[in-house]
């Protein structure tokens, strides 16, 4: 029986290695590793090097910069699930002083807080942390390069913050915090902080010559939460199925799913781009994926997954610039996403009927518009038109006979169905919206009544 976990096939390896040894050859960088994992499981690893036979495999560390981000991002949405602290809340609630004024933390995690890029003073990661050993040094006299919460602008500084609160609520260093509650629970044992062998050398690789220099591996210090991670393809796969899936030991699927949710305006002209809680969230060529890069002098990186696809893949490289990962990485998704379609799980009928629930299903009528309600296999329920296009959403059973939006213009909006005093069902509410079983039904509560002369005809 043929599994969506077998091995790829021939010509689908075939097309990633083509792909990575066509971005190391052409993006001139000394050694690249890509990884690819379908439904959480690595189903293959290839890497390209300068140096015959010693091409980098997937325990090779590799440092991964902004993707350290995602890291920072799970630590508060942790704080956020154990009531310590709720996004909505001004950093300076929870770290006075910072100097972030009013800024809130959800602000910080989608890039909307207004803050600028970089910090100020010596190019940040080319420089010892040492030189940056207060916040203040971090964000500068002018901290603001836009106002707090209309635009989406990336800011390093800002995820220093986050790294500060974490730090502060939890009474140890980020990088400690980090290992106990992520790194160690998701089993990511070559993820650190500082390098450990075997890991790859960064280099800068001259831009009109064929020659090179190594490029300076500094430590962070506070920018560190920003930034300073190191890590293999092995692991990073296996985080980015984290990313999808959640795991109750750090964070369960509802929060990771919120942080792949557009928590920022999309960004013109950069593909078709947003931004979520710690996650870019990114349109590539007909699949949605959620991942992030990175980069440091002497190093690149990319991670994206595709929920739908269930694909997620990694690639890293040793050079300050050159291959375009982001690119080369949705690619492989792509690559394996339509050479092995995902094979569906059987059908099977629910391990028990809700009658209540069951009654609901078919079709309702929004003033004349007609939409179907169909219960799903997970227990929750799905809205949309009968035909043509229309608002669609899914939804989450609460447990209590309603249900919660989760995608589309009703995410976060209650479903719930209105009975009569004899317990049969008048109609359905959404929102203050009134779906009803007949169109414009006489006596159901219509907002604004229906004609008492009902339908009519039109010589």
């Amino acid at each position: 029986m043929t599994t969506p976990r077998e091995e790829l096939l021939p010509a689908t390896r075939r097309a990633l290695l083509h792909r990575i040894a066509t971005a190391q050859a052409e993006g001139r960088t000394p050694s690249l590793v890509a990884s690819v994992a379908r439904d959480g499981e690595l189903v293959w690893t290839g890497g390209r090097s300068m140096v015959d036979g010693h091409a980098p495999d997937e325990n090779v560390q590799y440092r991964i910069g902004s993707i350290t981000k995602t890291f920072t991002a799970v630590l508060v949405m942790r704080l956020r699930d154990e009531g310590v602290l709720d996004l909505g809340d001004a950093l300076e609630k929870h770290l006075p002083g910072s100097g972030a004024g009013e800024v809130t933390i959800a602000e910080l995690l989608a890039h909307t807080g207004g803050l600028a890029a970089e910090t100020p003073g010596a190019w940040w990661e080319r420089t010892p942390g040492s030189t940056r050993p207060e916040l203040a040094d971090v964000l500068g006299e002018q901290p603001f390069r836009h106002p707090v919460g209309r635009r989406h602008h990336y800011s390093n500084p800002g995820y220093t913050l986050l790294g500060a609160l974490v730090a502060a609520l939890r009474g140890a260093p980020w990088e400690e915090v980090l290992r106990r509650e992520v790194l160690e629970p998701l089993g990511l044992t070559r993820t650190s902080a500082q390098p450990q062998a075997p890991h790859a050398g960064g280099w800068a690789v001259h831009p009109w010559a064929d020659v090179m220099m190594p490029e300076p591996a500094e430590d962070l210090g506070l920018m560190a939460p920003a930034g300073q991670l190191w890590s293999t393809t092995a692991d990073l796969v296996r985080f980015a199925s984290f990313l999808v899936k959640g795991d109750d030991r750090v964070l369960g699927a509802d929060s990771v799913r919120e942080m792949r949710t557009p928590s920022a305006p999309s960004q013109p002209g950069d593909w078709d781009r947003t931004y979520g809680l710690g996650l870019d969230l990114l349109r590539w060529e007909g699949h949605d994926l959620a991942g992030h890069t990175g980069s440091l002098p002497g190093f690149l990186a990319g991670l994206w997954v595709s929920e739908e696809d269930g694909v997620a893949a990694v690639a890293l490289a040793n050079c300050t610039s050159g291959p375009l990962v982001a690119t080369l990485t949705a690619d492989l998704v792509k690559i394996v996403a339509e050479a092995e379609p995902r094979i569906p799980e059987p059908w099977r009928p629910l391990p028990e009927v809700d009658e209540k629930a069951l009654e609901l299903t078919g079709p309702w009528y929004w003033g004349t518009q007609v939409l179907a309600l169909r219960l799903t296999a997970d227990g929750g329920a799905e809205l949309g038109p009968l035909s043509g296009a229309g608002r669609q959403a899914r939804f989450r059973s609460n447990g209590d006979g309603t249900w919660t939006g989760l995608n589309g213009y009703y995410a976060g909006e209650l479903l719930r169905a209105v009975r009569r005093p004899d317990g049969s069902v008048s109609h359905l509410d959404l929102g203050s919206f009134v779906f009803t079983r007949e169109p414009y039904e006489k006596g159901a509560p219509v907002p604004g009544g229906v004609d008492p002369q009902g339908w009519r005809g039109f010589e």
